[in-house]
């Protein structure tokens, strides 16, 4: 722009940021892709870490009104109006372990879709990406609690934390989860 932004129209000055936006994305750390880089998105049941892959969660969002189900296990926490779509909102934490999860400004939906259309998992809190290098991958251990193991096919140190790989297709798949009638 040869003119000062007072004086740019409209126009020039979203050009202007546009340009100044693309210069910042080259080499950004979230685009470069590191070959035996697993990454995922982390979330909290409780007291217990897990992560799932990236490509399984397509959203993340707060609670959202829910309609209850007549007749529903009480993991099935009712169904909410997504952009027009309506999507079954499921308690993780009360499927799994059979105890109701707490509700607070941490809690979210992990939406995750499937052959029949996308369904949202009620977790404790998200916490994030996380990113596993082939030697953390190696040393992974294998789920030793029965109520998560269908799901958790092994655990992995990073840090003081051990995040379980949390399945979703696993889950969905189920039988037990696709019997949601009480």
């Amino acid at each position: 722009m040869s003119r000062p932004d007072v004086f740019a129209t409209p126009y020039e000055i979203l050009a202007a940021y546009e340009q100044r936006s693309l210069a910042h994305v080259a080499g950004a750390p979230e685009q470069v892709e590191a070959a035996g880089l697993w990454r995922g998105i982390g979330y909290r049941i409780g007291d217990r870490h897990f992560v799932s892959p990236i490509a399984e969660v397509n959203e993340i969002l707060t609670l959202p009104p829910l309609t209850g189900v007549p007749g529903a296990k009480t993991w099935l926490l009712g169904i909410a109006n997504v952009r027009g779509n309506l999507v079954p909102v499921v308690d993780l934490r009360d499927f799994i372990l059979g105890a109701r999860s707490q509700t607070s400004d941490s809690t979210r939906i992990l939406i995750v879709r499937q052959v029949g259309g996308s369904i949202g998992l009620l977790v404790d809190e998200v916490l994030g990406q996380r990113s596993f290098g082939e030697n953390q991958l190696a040393e992974a251990s294998g789920e030793t609690d029965d109520h998560y193991a269908p799901y958790v096919g092994e655990r992995v140190q990073l840090g003081d934390i051990q995040w379980g790989l949390f399945s979703m297709a696993a889950l969905v798949r189920s039988a037990q989860f696709q019997q949601a009638a009480a």
